[in-house]
């Protein structure tokens, strides 16, 4: 029974490294656009934690993002990054775990939910996927997975169609 390809080389590139929910309209001063010491090193860490993983090194990868957590434990891109590693070796009840963690700072977030949403699925929880990934093909969600990996959207409505026949077939 074929699946979609739950991790995609595209979401590590198309990533954004941000910090905090986009949602507000406000914009800082100029003088505030230069990122801290502890932006710069969170950046860092992300890059050479898909650095790793991108080189075969996924554990590597997993570790530097668990060492950039112990320093800031409510990073949401540190989770989300963390959940989507975590998806990619196979390891599902964590990823699950990490997404909602993420889910939890921002709810809306279509990564994290995509993470989500494909980490069900191999898990066979097929009504919980389904609607996650539900969740995913609209509004807000729809638009943040599109900002930050938009090939992966075409992905969601292929497992969810997936899920969908399988779930009208038992």
């Amino acid at each position: 029974m074929p699946t979609s390809q739950p991790f995609n080389s595209s979401f590590t590139s198309g990533r954004r490294a941000s910090s905090g929910d986009k949602s507000s309209p406000a914009r800082p001063p100029v003088a505030s656009l230069e990122p801290t010491d502890a932006e710069l090193l969170l950046h860092r860490a992300r890059n050479a934690a898909y650095a790793e993983a991108a080189g075969g090194r996924l554990g590597r990868g997993l570790a530097l993002l668990q060492d950039a957590l112990d320093q800031e434990p409510m990073s949401h891109d540190l989770l989300a990054d963390m959940a989507t590693l975590l998806l990619a070796a196979g390891q599902y009840d964590r990823a699950i775990g990490y997404a909602q963690r993420a889910l939890q700072l921002i709810s809306h977030h279509g990564p994290s939910l995509y993470t989500l949403g494909f980490a069900l699925s191999a898990q066979g929880q097929l009504m919980p996927a389904i609607e996650v990934l539900t969740r995913l093909t609209r509004g807000g969600p729809r638009e943040s997975l599109l900002a930050e990996a938009p090939d992966l959207a075409p992905l969601v409505q292929v497992e969810l169609d997936r899920l969908l026949q399988k779930v009208a077939t038992e």
